[in-house]
């Protein structure tokens, strides 16, 4: 089912300069999959975010021989389980994506015999892609399908290519080092998009940006099982015996910058993913940087002084707070994920980041969100900082203890205004000053979603910006209403007005599903399914297709959606 239209939505990557006569501070950029390609930038930041990695994992492994030469088995023990139980759980997940992702499925190839068989009629042509790729486009994608290679038609050396590969892949997972495959493969894609022309191009940058996507999500979730509580482990090590360890500043240090890294690397990813969005400078990203890695290390530094004190309690906090932050994600109904139980899993996993800093998970009202965790943190901090200084035991001096408190506070101070820079000068949608922007930002997007320009729904993906705006220009160039001067037509027989061809925008990818509103992840990007048939059909298309999501908009396009096949 789609729901034919021949326009298409203006999103803020697809505006011109005169859609913003208010705001000359904002920039118009292209269509994400269209114009946006790989740069030098984006090339160092991938070798920046492995740098990070090895730092990390290399640091933590040496302190726990350390530890162990040392014959203090409790923190070789305690550090060791910290690096390995998280890496287990991300190299599974992540193995699971690539079983998923490499094995072949019916309806990958009903979707290559789709786009087979639309390419080789008009180039605006409608696909489908109902639910991942479960239906076809019909008769025509059902008897396509057996002219396609199936999964044996390469033969034996085909067979055998696969079975490597599967090999290699377990080696690679098993020695934990899926990470590190994939930020490779991320910036292979990447050169390659850079060094090739249309259609090479667009087929490696879409692969690229998947593969971005899933290294962003698995770094970050490893980064808040294994360097979150490293760093508070590490620092609680430090107080309680009142001395540092040249390995446990460095492993320390290497944890707390994974943070802070990976937090802002995901904010980055998410935004360049999505064509409704400005994507994020990296001035901006490393204001992030800083300023999440000065709050986490407020944070860390608390527990820190709070855990060497009192152990059990310590526990009982971070399992309460971590409880009353999912309850809250919850109750906010987040759209992350494709299904009720993954959502549950999801809003779990961000209730983990809420203990240690702020994370955007739904669009509207950020400011309050955001200003209430900022006030409840700050909060928790001063009583934990507090309980410390009173009950520390004496082998802290005085001076040690105020050193301390003025550190936590110092810190929590700096990263406080690395926020304001960020949102107040480096913020990608334009500085905010007072609520007047919120209004703008909101009226904004309304003209981004709903434009009287266009006529298709405006849940559409790498749309190319379409050129009536030409036509406003002209009449604000006038500075005359239109209804002003007419110039009547002359009398008489008119001679026949030829009607211009119909304009081809190449294929369109329709997907029977609503778009998720920021800062969701397309489902393209989260439903493995759906990626890997809209794979397949960019692979076989002759040119870059559109994706476009069911719009809900109006009544008569889903109504058109429904009743047209």
């Amino acid at each position: 089912m789609a729901a034919k239209s021949d326009g298409a939505a203006v999103s803020p990557r697809t505006q011109t300069s005169a859609d913003y006569p208010s705001r000359p501070d904002r920039r118009p950029t292209q269509s994400l999959h269209a114009e946006q390609g790989y740069s030098p930038a984006d090339c160092c930041w991938t070798l920046g975010a492995l740098l990070v990695f090895f730092s990390d994992g290399a640091s933590d492994l040496w302190l726990a021989a350390d530890y162990y030469l040392r014959t203090e088995y409790w923190c070789f023990a305690l550090t060791l389980v910290f690096v390995i139980v998280p890496s287990v759980v991300v190299q599974v997940l992540s193995f699971r994506w690539f079983a998923y992702d490499f094995s072949d499925t019916p309806e990958s190839g009903t979707a290559a015999a789709a786009m087979v068989a639309a390419s080789s009629g008009a180039d605006g042509s409608d696909l489908n892609a109902k639910d991942g790729g479960e239906r076809g486009a019909g008769p025509t994608a059902a008897d396509g399908a057996g002219m396609l290679p199936g999964p044996a038609a390469g033969g034996r050396a085909r067979g055998c290519c696969r079975v490597l590969v599967w090999l290699f892949q377990a080696v690679v997972h098993i020695l934990q080092l899926a990470q590190v495959w994939r930020y490779v493969r991320a910036l292979y894609l990447g050169v390659q998009s850079r060094w090739h022309r249309e259609p090479e191009r667009r087929h490696y940058y879409w692969r690229m940006m998947f593969e971005s996507a899933d290294i962003s999500i698995l770094r970050l979730l490893e980064s808040f099982l294994k360097s979150a509580p490293q760093l508070v482990l590490q620092l609680s090590i430090m107080i309680v015996t009142g001395k540092v360890l040249p390995l446990q500043g460095l492993s320390a240090s290497a944890s707390l910058m994974s943070l802070a890294w990976m937090v802002a690397s995901y904010q980055k990813v998410l935004r360049d993913s999505r064509d409704d969005k400005l994507p994020m400078s990296y001035k901006a990203v490393l204001v992030q940087i800083l300023w999440h890695l000065f709050t986490i290390g407020a944070r860390a530094l608390a527990f820190a002084l709070f855990a060497s004190v009192f152990q059990l309690y310590f526990g009982i906090f971070v399992v309460a707070h971590w409880c009353v932050m999912t309850f809250w994600i919850i109750q906010g109904e987040t759209d992350f994920c494709m299904s009720k139980w993954e959502e549950i899993i999801y809003n779990m996993m961000v209730g983990v980041v809420y203990v240690f800093c702020w994370f955007s998970v739904k669009e509207g009202r950020t400011r309050c969100r955001m200003l209430t965790y900022s006030l409840t943190a700050l909060v928790e901090n001063v009583a934990l900082t507090a309980i410390w200084y009173l009950y520390r035991g004496p082998h802290s001096s005085d001076f040690y203890a105020v050193v301390m408190v003025c550190v936590v506070a110092s810190s929590y101070a700096l990263g406080t205004f690395f926020m304001f820079v960020y949102y107040c000068l480096l913020h990608p949608d334009g500085p905010v000053s007072g609520w007047g922007y919120v209004v703008e930002k909101q009226a904004a997007a309304g003209e981004a979603l709903v434009s009287p320009t266009s006529s298709l729904p405006p849940d559409v993906v790498s749309s190319p910006p379409r050129t009536l705006q030409r036509t406003k220009d002209r009449e604000q160039g006038s500075g005359l209403d239109g209804d002003v001067f007419q110039v009547r037509p002359p009398r008489g027989p008119r001679a026949p007005v030829r009607q211009p061809a119909p304009r081809t925008e190449g294929p369109v990818i329709r997907i029977d599903l609503p778009r998720k509103s920021y800062p969701a992840w397309d489902a393209h990007y989260i439903d493995r399914r759906l990626r890997k048939t809209i794979l397949v059909l960019e692979s076989a298309a002759p040119v870059a297709p559109r994706i476009q999501y069911r719009c809900l908009g109006t009544p008569k396009e889903v109504m058109e959606y429904e009743t047209t096949v």
